[in-house]
């Protein structure tokens, strides 16, 4: 695995993480949620080494990617291109997309503007309808930095503020390990520009994005829903299992928005979907 840079068309830099495979079968590219970063989809690389090229993007403002002097640089339609850009720079021009909650939206929109690069898509707790409740609180936790005095206090903050997650001990330190890190004052701060919250707010109401789905049909599809998530709704979900028969869907128990792809009811799902894609 190696952490490379790429330059977005307005000159950011953009960091991935790219895990080398073989050049015969298609790759696998990762786009992490609003507040994640590309080493979310360091298990799923781990598992497939030697078997495909796995790509892991950090968007724009997050992990090891550029900060925007404008926040209006966070848009989505920025978002969209910086995929492109990416998936350019780095000879990758068409893959399996795994998105979660953000990463998805991006995800069906490619669906739309370029449908040749999606040879699959895995929908990870989102659908074309984000429900009101679940989209306030990751707002919330966005738009705030809780400079936290240590790592122990960072895990006992996600536990206390994030929707329920399947996750033993060590679990809970690598992913709080991908949401915080200390900074020079000792305190440990988002991975993230906490001014995405901004964009969020001035967005408006999000669009119709059952055309989007429906621009997925040529593809493979997959979808993996927390039970308890309260951004993708069971009803949501139930009406894009009846708009796609073929589309795989597991339902990981006990979780909230949205699973880490860990659990094992994801891994066993998400390998399988995976491997059948030549």
């Amino acid at each position: 695995m190696s952490r490379v840079f790429v330059t977005a068309r307005d000159g950011l830099k953009l960091a991935a993480l790219d895990h080398a495979g073989p050049e015969g079968r298609t790759p696998i590219l990762c786009l992490p949620g609003l507040t994640r970063t590309a080493e979310d989809f360091d298990a799923l690389a781990d598992r497939h080494a030697g078997k495909r090229r796995v790509l892991a993007l950090d968007h724009a403002g997050h992990g090891e990617s550029g900060r925007a002097e404008s926040v209006a640089r966070y848009g989505i339609e920025h978002s969209l291109r910086d995929v492109l850009d990416a998936m350019a720079a780095l000879h990758c021009h068409r893959a399996v997309v795994v998105g979660t909650s953000f990463g998805g939206i991006l995800a069906m929109i490619l669906g739309v503007l370029r449908p040749t690069a999606l040879a699959g898509v895995v929908l990870n707790d989102v659908g074309p309808v984000l429900e009101p409740v679940g989209l306030d609180h990751v707002q919330n936790f966005v738009g705030r930095d809780p400079a936290l005095p240590s790592l122990e206090a960072a895990v006992a903050h996600l536990k206390a503020t994030l929707p329920p997650l399947v996750m033993d001990e060590a679990g809970w330190q690598r992913f709080t390990a991908g949401t915080f890190r200390a900074g020079p004052d000792g305190a440990w701060h988002p991975r993230w520009d906490i001014r995405i919250a901004q964009v969020m707010q001035g967005g408006g109401a999000m669009p119709d994005l059952w055309p989007a789905f429906g621009a997925l049909a040529h593809a493979p599809l997959m979808l993996v829903r927390g039970a308890l998530s309260g951004l993708l709704s069971e009803d949501t979900a139930i009406r894009m299992a009846d708009a796609r028969r073929d589309m795989r869907f597991v339902e990981i128990p006990g979780t909230g928005h949205c699973p880490t792809l860990e659990e094992p009811e994801a891994v066993a799902a998400l390998d399988a979907f995976l491997d059948r894609i030549p």
